[in-house]
């Protein structure tokens, strides 16, 4: 159950006053897609519809249009609705050229974009910080204009941001290792906003509706992407109902408690590697924002499971959850089963019901690389 499909718990004033907006990836996409349609037809585009990544298209207002020689740059005014976000009203842009490289796109970093410098994000060290999901926006975007208008050139996109290196400033890239400007970010290119006491609300209703629905076991999920992998893995072994299936995001907490109020008997906490850490330390709200990622804890965890003195330093010195993933897995899958029991005694810390609780921890592609009920059918 995706969240924004949650809106039983909100009454009909709340859910008409939160406006969706659009990511900084389809923000770019859109900026790509009008250069280009400049390039090859000479007219100003006033919008173009983006084919964003859960299937759904969208139409996004092009502010400017200019070209500069064989050059044309397009500026798109990014709209975050009603989501508090950093990059709203944000002016990103690209300059597109034609090559002779034909069915091409060649994307790369500009001004106000962010690079990459160290190991652990979705995106490699020295690569621009522009994410998968709108790198494919923009390719496909561009593919498009090309299909659209029998061209068989290439194309060269440089993404840039106006004014992207202070925007930065104000956000959380500095400690990640993204210097220079943003991050151009987006899972499906829409923006869905709820306020923290929605977000509760939504909570909240799903759970009782998963009550109702007479489910006896819940998975609860962070995100879309969690809670995809989670379908595809209980729907076939389980055939769990689809309101058992319930995005929690953040609260962690806040969530353990609804779901004592809810008197639901089995619950499944399936996340991955970032949250998982946070949650076996009893963080209440997984938030990076409002709870520092930190690895000391994992590197005691991994000194006591392996006595590797290397790898500990290495692991206290990791850049994120995700890099130091990669170094405990697959080769030392008692530290996951050790992250994967503390999760339990934490959601029995917080539930102050009985709840028998599983926790699955993915790796980054959905695989399933600890499963505490395998751990337990195998002793």
């Amino acid at each position: 159950m995706f969240l924004w499909g949650w809106c039983i718990g909100l009454s009909d004033r709340e859910k008409k006053n939160l406006r969706q907006g659009f990511t900084t990836g389809t923000a770019a996409a859109a900026a790509v897609k009008a250069a280009l349609v400049y390039l090859l037809t000479k007219q100003i585009p006033g919008s173009v519809n983006i084919n964003l990544l859960n299937g759904q298209m969208l139409e996004i207002p092009v502010d400017s249009v200019s070209p500069q020689g064989g050059l044309v740059r397009a500026v798109v005014v990014k709209d975050a609705g009603d989501d508090p976000d950093i990059t709203h009203r944000a002016r990103i842009g690209a300059g597109v050229s034609l090559t002779d490289e034909p069915g091409t796109v060649q994307i790369i970093g500009g001004k106000g974009v962010g690079m990459v410098t160290k190991p652990g994000l979705e995106i490699a060290p020295g690569e621009p910080a522009i994410n998968p999901g709108p790198r494919k926006m923009i390719r496909e975007s561009a593919l498009q204009v090309l299909n659209q208008y029998h061209s068989n050139a290439g194309v060269m996109a440089e993404i840039f941001v106006e004014n992207g290196e202070k925007l930065a400033e104000k956000t959380l890239n500095r400690r990640l290792g993204i210097v220079g400007g943003l991050s151009i970010l987006g899972t499906t290119g829409l923006v869905n906003p709820l306020s923290h006491e929605a977000y509760i609300a939504t909570i909240r209703s799903a759970l009782a509706v998963a009550r109702a629905c007479g489910c006896g076991h819940v998975v609860l999920t962070t995100g879309r992407r969690s809670e995809r992998f989670s379908q595809e893995f209980f729907v076939d072994l389980y055939n769990l109902h689809p309101e058992a299936f319930i995005q929690i995001g953040d609260f962690f907490g806040m969530s353990m408690k609804s779901l004592a109020e809810n008197r639901i008997p089995n619950a499944t906490l399936a996340v991955f590697f970032g949250k998982a850490l946070k949650m076996a330390q009893g963080v209440v709200h997984t938030h990076a924002a409002e709870s520092d990622l930190t690895m000391e804890w994992l590197s005691e965890v991994v000194r006591e499971e392996t006595g590797d003195k290397t790898l500990v330093r290495q692991v206290s010195t990791a850049n994120t959850a995700r890099h130091a993933f990669g170094m405990v897995w697959p080769g030392y899958p008692d530290v996951l089963e050790r992250v994967g029991r503390a999760m339990i005694r934490s959601a029995e810390r917080l539930c102050p019901a009985p709840c028998r609780f599983r926790t699955i921890i993915y790796d980054f592609q959905g695989a399933i690389a600890f499963d505490s009920h395998r751990m337990k059918n195998s002793r």
